[in-house]
């Protein structure tokens, strides 16, 4: 099934959870934010982006928005986002458009927007499994204790339980 075939998922603001996909929903535009230059990791290209404050009756929360998307959103006015997603930013919940995503001005406006209950304020666990790009992370089956680039099963680098640094495939101590 591709990603255009999913099912859409119609939600509130209030319904929205971490790793929704096609998402269809009604918000309106409380605030735009500050709007910052980033430089891209993969191209090193220079991009704007701005994260707006969007809600309903619900709830409010946050949507990045890059480019060109800036331009054309406008405060107080009720859009509709089709084949939206959801993700995390540092732990907090945010919509995103997306490259597939489609916000058109709505038919029907929002007058009232519950903003007492912030879906972005409220931290998330990321129960993903973590990649490690760094470099370190090897797994380790030395002595007793079996564990994924450190102690405790934890991932990444880190000190190994006899005080020296793991990180590689083989668990050779160095200094980093």
């Amino acid at each position: 099934m591709s990603y255009e075939e999913r099912e859409p998922i119609e939600a509130t603001v209030a319904e929205l959870k971490p790793r929704m996909r096609n998402v269809t929903i009604s918000f309106k535009v409380t605030n735009i934010g500050e709007e910052r230059e980033i430089e891209s990791r993969k191209d090193g290209s220079s991009h704007r982006v701005c994260d707006i404050t969007v809600g309903d009756a619900s709830g409010i929360v946050q949507v990045p928005l890059w480019d060109e998307a800036i331009d054309n959103i406008e405060e107080g006015t009720t859009y509709n986002l089709t084949n939206g997603y959801t993700g995390l930013f540092q732990g907090n919940l945010r919509l995103n458009v997306g490259r597939y995503g489609k916000l058109e001005v709505a038919e029907e406006a929002i007058e009232e927007v519950n903003m007492s209950v912030d879906m972005s304020a409220e931290e998330h666990e990321d129960d993903r499994p973590r990649r490690n790009y760094s470099g370190g992370g090897g797994y380790s089956n030395r002595g007793s204790s079996r564990s994924y680039g450190g102690r405790n099963g934890s991932y990444g680098g880190g000190r190994d339980r006899r005080g020296g640094y793991s990180g590689g495939g083989n668990n050779r101590r160095s200094r980093y």
